[in-house]
Parts: structure tokens; sequence; C-alpha cells
């Protein structure tokens, strides 16, 4: 008995490598694409194109192509992406919690359940920042703006629903003003919400801390306050919760193939992210960026997708952005 289990565990350790082999040999014959539903400058870009770079420098494709498709928070660029990549072995689609938030305040009829969640990839810390010259020094200061006049408080950030715009409406929640009255500003690419800051257009932004990371250091833009529960190394700027805002969001990033992909293409093209991630130049992008490396692997992200779908749409529900 004990030699056929010998035989069995032994059969089925040299499958299981073969399979591996197999899935590294797929993956570095990969010829990919990779959807941004932005524009270009935001962070579905930024990330799309930094997969590129470091796919193709580590050998984890062969191939890595990156096109743009902006419009409604991400959810035209889904439908595209649902209808052209049903079952395809080299499409991919980047996306986060801003697609979430779009895809429920803008009742939508797709969202992030229609694709297969591939890998979570980055934990981008959010900034609310003001232009060099305002009046605004302090998130105490930008609450008191908010509170006296919450219609004149311009806020400037990403497709409306998404991480920017939570973020916004929920500190002039805590700011003591109707989070639904929250003047809101939507772009669907981060150098044009860059420009309305540096242009003087807005009292507040919010972004990924690294898509603003250059003006911030330039001293451009001044930064405030970061959403993450906790100080990260290298960036000034304190947490909400430090300053008295019982606030917390991360702004995550995900890779995801179409809908019926068959097993032995989504293996291959698992196994070519999980290579990308676990590189040293993907740390390098991690830190040159300041992305937090927030990977999680594809059953892991799918679940997360799940919960992170019930817990944006009862946030947007709360400040009115949502049925």
């Amino acid at each position: 008995m004990r030699k056929l289990l010998k035989i069995f565990l032994a059969a089925t350790m040299a499958v299981t490598a073969a399979g591996v082999v197999v899935n590294q040999a797929q993956a570095q014959s990969l010829e990919l694409n990779i959807m941004a539903p932005a524009g270009a400058g935001g962070g579905w870009d930024s990330a799309a194109r930094s997969l590129q770079e470091v796919m193709m420098a580590t050998g984890a494709a062969k191939s890595v192509q990156v096109v743009n498709v902006p419009g409604a928070g991400g959810t035209v660029g889904l439908a595209q992406f649902i209808g052209s990549a049903k079952g395809s072995p080299n499409q991919l689609f980047v996306a986060g919690i801003t697609l979430v938030g779009a895809s429920i305040s803008n009742n939508s009829p797709v969202d992030l359940t229609k694709v297969t969640p591939i890998a979570r990839l980055t934990g981008d810390p959010l900034v609310v920042v003001v232009p060099k010259d305002s009046p605004i020094k302090t998130m105490a200061d930008l609450q008191a703006q908010i509170k006296s006049d919450v219609a004149k408080t311009i806020w400037v950030g990403g497709s409306a629903g998404g991480a920017d715009h939570i973020l916004a409406a929920l500190v002039t929640k805590e700011s003591g003003a109707d989070p639904s009255k929250v003047n809101y500003v939507a772009y669907s690419g981060g150098g044009e919400s860059l420009a309305a800051m540096l242009g003087g257009q807005a009292t507040a932004g919010v972004s990924g801390y690294g898509e603003w990371q250059g003006q911030i250091e330039s001293g451009d833009l001044r930064a405030l306050a970061i959403s993450y529960p906790e100080p990260i190394d290298g960036i000034e700027a304190k947490p909400l919760k430090a300053q008295g805002l019982d606030i917390e969001l991360v702004n995550w990033r995900g890779i995801f193939a179409g809908p019926d992909v068959e097993a032995a293409d989504l293996d291959a093209l698992k196994a070519a992210v999980e290579k990308t991630v676990k590189s040293e130049q993907w740390q390098a992008v991690l830190k040159a960026r300041g992305w937090a490396d927030y990977y999680a692997p594809s059953d892991e992200f799918q679940t997360f997708i799940g919960s992170e779908t019930t817990r944006v749409h009862d946030v947007l529900k709360s400040i009115g952005l949502a049925n």
C-alpha cells in the first residue's frame, strides 16, 4: 500500500512539475495586448505601461502592446474588452477601485465580475493636495473652507464615482457638510486633473500619490494628507486618520483576463504576471512610482473583488452616489 502511495505521489509531482514548465514556456511565448480603460498619464495607463516594460525585460512575455480606451470611469473600455477578449489567451485589462465605483454610480450593465481576475497588483495611497499658492495650508484649513461653503470648494480628480471622488465626498462628510453636495469635477486622465490643479482652477485635488509625486516634491502642489491608515516612508504628508478624520482608502489596481478563457491559457497568463511581480525590476518600479506592493493571486483577488464591490456600493450609497 505504501509503495502504491509513493508511486502515486511521485506521479502527481511529476505532472505538476510538467505543468509548471509548460505554463512558463507558454508565458514566455505570449504576445499580449493590455487595455488601460483611461487616457494617458493616469494610474491605469502607468500600471499598464509598467507591466509592459517589466514583462518584456524579464521575458515573462514575448511582446506587449498597450491600448487606451477612455470613457465613463473605465466602463467604456470594460464593455469593449468583454466583447473582444472573450476566450482570448492574449488580452489583459488593467483596472481598480475607481472602475468598481464608476460601474455602480453610472448604473453600468458591465462590472468587474464579468471578467477574470488574474492578480491584484498595487495599493496606491491617495493624496489630498492644494495648489502651491493656496491660502489653505492644512487639512484643518480645508475642512473649515468646506464647512463654510461646500459649493465653492471645487475638487478635481479622476472619474465620477471612483476612488478620488469617494475620498472627496468622505472628507466633505467628515468636515460637517453634506457629501452629496460635493463640488467635484471629474477627469478621465491624471494629466487633465493635474493641469486643472496647476492652473489654479480648483480648491483641492485628489489622485494617487505616485501620479503627482513629482509636482509635490517640486513644490508646485502642497500635499495635505494621504488616505492610508498609517504613515508611509518617504511621504511627508500624514494620514487622514492621524489628523482626526476617520477615513482610510486604498487605491488598488489589478490585472484581468477576458471571460471564458480556457484553463491552460489562464494558467499561462497567471504565470506571466506572477513572474513579473516577483521580479527585481517590478520592485524597482514600485519604489520609483511610490506604489505599495498589494499583490494577491487570482483566487484571493476574486474574493476581494466581491467584498470590495459591496463595500464601495455602501460608501457610494451613504454619500448619495448610488441607489
